[in-house]
């Protein structure tokens, strides 16, 4: 049974303005409501009409997160799953798109016997299902945090709100709480504090029906007594439920800094939770390491969304966790793929101690990657490719080492007579984009005496894929010919899913997105060891040896 007797609904909303960081603001308070020893988990919102991410433009969308049962969902799961150090699944992501797909379904089945078809109650009712979903999938659950995407007043957003709305006619106002995520913004100017935004955005809100019980404001300045007063007294909350999210460092400072201001010990009180305050020592810690660390390193992003760094979301929290167990800071450089050429690339990758070449879709850019690759392989510089970056260095090592000139990827040279990458047999004859690349969790099977087996540890493993191509089976002999060892294979042998090179320092491969698996206390074994690579080439080339602090 739940610890509270009832499983308690938490709904976060923003107001005034978009990427104020509700999903870091709502996975902060879950991950403090979890070291108080509840059992939570989390659900998101998307008020847009695709039905998954999947087939957006990184440009547009960010980085798509996939799950281990293979949703492609919003990066604010990514957060959510660091956070609670949890693994979540294709019912903690839901869009408007799914839900108007599925009342569309019903109503073509004849499910609602002639009724007209509306957003009361039949939109509203299936958003609640969803909220409700996850309780039935977990029946001990204590606490679902839920955050609704946009702000207030955006029209695609007003569904979700009446439905949140009802949740408390539902289930009773004491089972839910609803914290509202608004702008302080400073005017340099006036030298003043404007809580105005955040009166409006709370009157837009009430409009709705939906009274605020915690206000998160955030802002770049303090505010101090008379400021929270002003916004309780005209957005009817008591002063000690605004509660201030200045900037800070890091994201993983927040859950600190929320809980400095009590955020946690409201949330308890109004939903009559009495329990045992957190014990934060690890997560101070890890913080600490994070903003204290002795060294850096460099490590150089070769790939073509650097301008949209969102696209990258997981690799970057990646590196930090990987950088704190290493105690180190890894500075990212950004390395535009597009723009690298024989006459740039020496300046471009000069200094650094690691090179990473992360996935992607399409031949933009792709030859810019596989340069960087070579330059890799040949300096020993610690190398790391994940999905399209291990494709890229088949690539470069059938066309430099093996001579297959003409070797290519058949996604990009349909015409290759060397198609060292090819389409999986399964992919073949699918025309529908959305939901069917090879998605979610899949075995591996390690070899013995590789890199690979050194970094994990065990025989054994299971990652997250998101890709249609693969290394042809055709080539592999010839490509072992030139040195690369495949270390990872699916349990039946047919799938590569790890290759590296035994001549090199550091270099490997994976054709799967370890990115997705790695957490603030638990770094993924894969970045933690190219850190330590690039921690090692940093002290041999500065001449201390083996880069130990």
């Amino acid at each position: 049974m739940a610890k509270s007797g009832n499983t308690k609904y938490i709904f976060v909303m923003g107001g005034v303005v978009s990427s104020l960081g509700k999903g870091i603001a709502a996975a902060s308070l879950g991950l403090l409501l979890k070291l108080r020893g509840l059992n939570v988990t989390m659900l998101k919102f998307d008020p847009y009409l695709n039905v998954d991410p999947g087939t957006m433009s990184p440009f547009q969308h960010g980085e798509v997160f996939v799950t281990d049962d293979g949703a492609e969902t919003d990066l604010d799961l990514g957060h959510y799953e660091r956070f609670l150090d949890s693994h979540l699944g294709k019912h903690n992501n839901v869009t408007a798109g799914q839900v108007y797909d599925a009342i569309l379904t019903k109503e073509r089945r004849g499910d609602f016997l002639g009724r007209t078809v509306q957003v009361v109650p039949h939109v509203t009712n299936e958003i609640k299902s969803r909220v409700l979903q996850l309780k039935e999938d977990d029946p001990d659950l204590d606490v679902i945090i839920t955050e609704i995407g946009g702000t207030v007043g955006d029209i695609e957003g007003l569904p979700f709100l009446e439905s949140i709305r009802q949740f408390a006619y539902d289930l009773g106002r004491e089972n839910c709480l609803y914290v509202h995520l608004t702008l302080v913004p400073y005017i340099h100017a006036a030298h003043e504090i404007k809580t105005k935004p955040t009166q409006h955005s709370v009157k837009d809100l009430r409009e709705i029906g939906i009274q605020p019980d915690i206000l998160v404001c955030r802002t770049r300045m303090h505010l101090n007594a008379e400021v929270r007063d002003k916004i309780a007294l005209f957005c009817n909350v008591a002063p000690n439920e605004v509660i201030e999210a200045h900037d800070v460092e890091s994201i993983y400072d927040v859950p600190l800094c929320l809980h400095e201001e009590g955020l946690d010990d409201r949330v308890c009180e109004k939903l009559g939770l009495k329990l045992d305050k957190p014990d934060l020592t690890e997560w101070q810690q890890f913080v600490s390491g994070v903003l204290d660390a002795p060294e850096r390193v460099t490590i150089g992003v070769v790939g073509k969304y650097v301008d949209h760094l969102d696209s990258y979301k997981s690799i970057i929290e990646s590196f930090i966790h990987a950088g704190e167990t290493n105690g180190v800071k890894v500075d990212l450089r950004w390395v535009d793929s597009e723009k690298l050429d024989d006459a740039t690339i020496a300046e471009k990758l000069k200094g650094l101690n690691g090179i990473l070449v992360p996935g992607g879709f399409g031949h933009r850019g792709i030859e810019g990657k596989i340069m960087a690759i070579r330059i890799a392989r040949e300096q020993k510089i610690p190398f790391f490719g994940i999905c399209l970056g291990l494709q890229a260095a088949i690539i470069e090592s059938a066309r430099n080492l093996g001579a297959l000139d003409d070797a290519d990827s058949s996604e990009f040279n349909q015409q290759s007579s060397a198609p060292v990458i090819c389409l999986m047999e399964e992919q073949k004859g699918i025309v529908q984009m959305g939901g069917t690349m090879r998605l979610g969790t899949y075995p591996c099977s390690l070899k013995p005496d590789t890199l690979a087996r050194s970094c994990y540890t065990e025989d054994g493993i299971h990652e997250r894929h998101r890709h249609r191509y693969e290394i042809n089976n055709a080539f592999r002999e010839q490509l072992e010919d030139t040195g690369m060892v495949f270390s990872g294979l699916s349990p039946d042998g047919q799938l590569v899913e790890i290759a590296e090179r035994p001549d090199h320092p550091f270099f490997i491969g994976v054709q799967f997105h370890p990115e997705l698996k790695s957490r603030p206390q638990n770094p993924h074994p894969l970045f933690r060891e190219l850190v330590a690579a690039a921690k090692i080439h940093k002290g041999n080339a500065d001449g201390s040896g083996d880069g130990a602090s």
